[in-house]
């Protein structure tokens, strides 16, 4: 039986930011192509399970869309205890105990879906076993970073490469593992 991999699918700036000044995901917006999803389809359709910092919870809410993964089991980490909101449940507990007993369940690929802090506390435990970078064509200055260090030394190995006409770049990368 192959263990579930927990995923990081995630865009950022060319610089290393996901986000913007004030949060702004506008950058996303210049790679945008009508028809073009970026293998976004392919990959979730091997995904079950979902989680996603509060705070990009709220800004994707914020933003007048509905969270996007409703047919999936979701958890939204947050410091305050809240009822479930249908599969949507909100996570207070830590977050090295919730991982590792999704891991433990049978079921398809957990996908980390942000923010930053949700990713480097990841990193601290050595819990994610890919990265799925889309990488956007340009330089923000500042904003939210996604490698934020506090993690110890890791090695992934480059799996795969893809260029699109739009100019992004996506690089997946997967955990070194010595057997």
């Amino acid at each position: 039986m192959t263990s579930r991999k927990v995923i990081v699918y995630i865009s950022m700036s060319l610089d290393g930011f996901i986000a913007g000044p004030k949060d702004s995901l506008s950058f996303l917006d210049s790679v945008q192509k009508e028809g073009e999803d970026y293998g976004y389809s392919e990959f979730i359709s091997q995904i079950d399970s979902v989680i996603v910092g509060k705070r990009t919870y709220d800004i994707v809410i914020g933003m007048g869309y509905d969270f996007p993964h409703q047919d999936k089991d979701a958890w939204i980490i947050t410091r305050t205890a809240q009822p479930a909101e249908g599969t949507v449940k909100f996570y207070s507990g830590k977050l090295k105990h919730l991982v590792e007993e999704l891991k433990q369940k049978i079921g398809k690929n957990i996908f980390v879906d942000g923010g930053a802090w949700v990713v480097n506390e990841l990193l601290k435990h050595s819990l994610i076993d890919e990265f799925h970078l889309s990488i956007i064509p340009v330089l923000l200055g500042s904003g939210v970073r996604l490698f934020q260090g506090h993690y110890p030394a890791d090695e992934f190995r480059l799996h795969e490469t893809q260029r699109y006409d739009t100019g992004l770049l996506k690089l997946i990368y997967h955990r070194k593992r010595i057997d």
